[in-house]
């Protein structure tokens, strides 16, 4: 308890660090205006020394009234000065206090009010060693000076008040762009995740439900089914082991960069697996041999070419997919796949995980992505990617 008592302490409260602030700064004034006040009474009759002492303090009230109402008070206090030079110290903290705290206007209108009750006490009680036009032009000076310290100070304030909301704003901004980018790696992890393992595991489902459903099929079809659940699980992992490498890569679309993967080259192989699990696949594929193609459009071609079989595994099971490949450098790479729809696989034609996850990767390279069912029931899926010359 005490020490909770000793935190609470050491925490001055709002209240009492005004109070404070209020009576240093009365303080301080006070020893000007003392002073001033004995300058004043030197060279003032008798009768004026208690005008003088009466208005001293009436200037050393005004400074909490300066604070809290400082147009107010500021105003008072250049009207005070046209009685007695005792004033000038609250006078002159007036403009200064207003200088760095109100706006423009408020300040240069209390400063004109002070030099103009400068003057007319300079009128009606000279200083017998100061000129009356010297006089009036050090006290304008010495409230210009102290008019243009404020305005600096607050100019100054209003800068650094800008540079800290705009370092908080860069800071809020930078979290945001670090939350956008937390979201787009976990999207392209969800999407590489999806094209990755969705075509092995729909491989060793179609191969294991050939061997759930047909067990008196010959030992050599048991075999094959067997060796092809084996490979895709091997693969599966490798693949899996791919994906965790490109993914800890600095830029993943990047062909210099990223892990070679599968390309276009290797689609002769994803055919050779989808068929050995069953599927019937129709290719016209005019483009032949091998071709040079950019590896980053490569793999795309690979990846929409799996997703769309492996759809069709999913989606229109035991029903033919055909598969056309075209195109030229310059005109660009054209691929299409399509296959009849089943009654209960009507998610084929919906916009999944995987047909917005080809979308985003064509557009990756520049190309786009489309999709319909028409009106017999066929499913087309279509894309298109740039190949340059």
């Amino acid at each position: 308890m005490r020490d909770v008592d000793a935190a609470a302490c050491e925490v001055e409260p709002p209240g009492a660090w005004r109070f404070a602030r209020v009576g240093g700064t009365t303080a301080a004034v006070g020893v000007l205006v003392a002073t001033m006040l004995w300058s004043a009474t030197r060279s003032s009759s008798a009768g004026m020394i208690g005008v003088d002492v009466a208005l001293a303090v009436t200037a050393l009230i005004l400074v909490p009234v300066v604070i809290r109402r400082p147009r107010t008070g500021g105003v008072l206090a250049g009207v005070l000065v046209v009685l007695s030079p005792v004033a000038t110290p609250v006078a002159s903290f007036a403009v200064l206090f207003l200088a760095r705290n109100r706006p423009f206007r408020q300040a240069a209108a209390v400063a004109a009010v002070s030099v103009a009750g400068e003057a007319v006490q300079a009128f009606w009680r000279p200083v017998p060693s100061l000129p009356y036009g010297w006089r009036l032009v050090l006290m304008t000076i010495a409230y210009a000076a102290l008019f243009g310290w404020g305005t600096w100070a607050q100019a100054r304030n209003a800068l650094l008040a800008e540079l800290r909301d705009r370092a908080r704003r860069a800071e809020r901004e930078q979290e945001r762009r670090v939350d956008e980018a937390r979201a787009a790696e976990r999207g392209r992890i969800a999407r590489e995740m999806h094209d990755v393992l969705a075509h092995r595991l729909s491989l060793l489902a179609a191969a294991a439900g050939a061997m759930e459903y047909r067990p008196d099929a010959p030992p050599e079809r048991l075999s094959a089914a067997a060796g092809v659940i084996r490979a895709s699980a091997h693969h599966a992992l490798d693949e899996l082991r791919e994906v965790i490498t490109l993914l800890r890569s600095d830029d993943a679309e990047s062909p210099t960069d990223a892990p070679p993967g599968q390309t276009l080259a290797d689609l002769p192989s994803l055919l050779h697996e989808a068929r050995a699990a069953g599927q019937r696949i129709e290719v016209d594929d005019p483009l032949g041999p091998p071709v040079e193609i950019p590896a980053a459009v490569g793999r795309t071609a690979y990846r929409i070419a799996q997703e769309a079989l492996t759809n069709a595994r999913k989606h229109a099971a035991g029903q033919p997919v055909r598969l056309v490949l075209g195109g030229a450098p310059g005109t660009g790479l054209r691929i299409a796949v399509s296959n009849p729809t089943t009654p209960d696989g009507g998610a084929t034609g919906s916009a999944g995980t995987g047909l917005i996850g080809l979308a985003e990767r064509a557009a990756l390279t520049g190309g786009r992505v489309t999709h319909h069912v028409d009106a017999t029931g066929r499913f087309h899926l279509t894309a298109w990617l740039p190949w340059p010359t």
